[in-house]
């Protein structure tokens, strides 16, 4: 068992198929806007009003609400209006399921039943390092951080897994790696597919398309993203007392082998699972 999403369990049991589970997706993805659509929606934001917020969350950890009080931009009794009007008209996966056909009302019942009790045992949102991993306070915030940002940036809804000591991270189509020196020296990596570096893309380039766009773009844009969340980390950690900086991030292209923990070094890693049943990897290789 693992940390996942409800549609990557059905995917999993094999009671629905990826191309299906797709197709409900984008249906939310249509019906349930996010916090800043609602509220342009609701005419009490522009469309620059959106772009400021999103660029100060580049550089804080707020979520869209808490940033748009902080910077004047709603009230909190609009942030209430807003939360009550996307409470009131989200559709669920399970819900897009039945209405695109692929289960009905009682199967999707006894399925939910069934995945609150395989999801029973990874109820908490603590994220756990194994023992004997040094700063493991800075690698715990480092993997929610993570998260925070993929979904916020990116609009991708994300959860953690299980962290884990590893030798290696798996082969995937894109890693984009930044270094942190100082009171604390690693390396910090995220591992994802083609298809979500073009989601990325999307998010850093603020464009509607990036299927023509060449690959060197592809791969700045997910440098992009992880120098906003190493920043944001390195930030972090100097409230706690541990002064790092960031090198510059790279890239890398990586062959069936995957790529090794140095030698002399720890790895630690995080799945971090998409809601269309993707996953992306997140490792740290701690020098000290």
């Amino acid at each position: 068992m693992a940390v996942k999403f409800f549609g990557q369990f059905l995917i999993e049991k094999e009671i629905v198929s990826r191309e299906v589970l797709l197709k409900a997706v984008e249906l939310q993805e249509e019906v349930n806007l996010k916090f800043g659509e609602m509220a342009l929606d609701m005419e009490l934001i522009t469309v620059a009003d959106v772009g400021r917020i999103h660029d100060a969350q580049r550089s804080e950890d707020l979520m869209f609400g808490d940033m748009a009080v902080k910077l004047g931009i709603l009230t909190d009794d609009q942030i209430k209006q807003v939360l009550i009007r996307q409470k009131n008209s989200h559709l669920y996966i399970g819900e897009a399921l039945v209405q695109v056909g692929a289960l009905n009302t009682e199967e999707l019942q006894r399925y939910l039943e069934e995945f609150k009790a395989d999801q029973a045992p990874y109820a908490t949102t603590k994220v756990f390092i194994p023992d004997g991993v040094p700063h493991s306070d800075i690698w715990e915030m480092s993997a929610d951080l993570s998260g925070k940002m993929i979904s916020r940036i990116v609009n991708l809804p994300c959860r953690l897994g299980e962290c884990r000591k590893t030798e290696r991270i798996e082969t995937n189509d894109i890693v984009a790696a930044m270094d942190f020196r100082g009171d604390i020296n690693a390396h910090y990596l995220l591992s994802v597919s083609f298809a979500v570096q073009k989601k990325i893309a999307l998010a850093i380039l603020k464009e509607e398309t990036v299927e023509n766009e060449p690959q060197e773009v592809l791969d700045d844009a997910v440098m992009e993203l992880v120098n906003i969340i190493c920043g944001n980390i390195a930030a972090k950690a100097a409230q706690r007392g541990k002064c790092t900086e960031i090198e510059p991030p790279l890239v890398f292209h990586p062959g069936p082998g995957g790529i090794e923990v140095p030698s002399g070094e720890q790895g630690i890693v995080f799945p971090i699972h998409l809601a269309d049943a993707e996953l992306v990897e997140l490792a740290i290789f701690i020098k000290d």
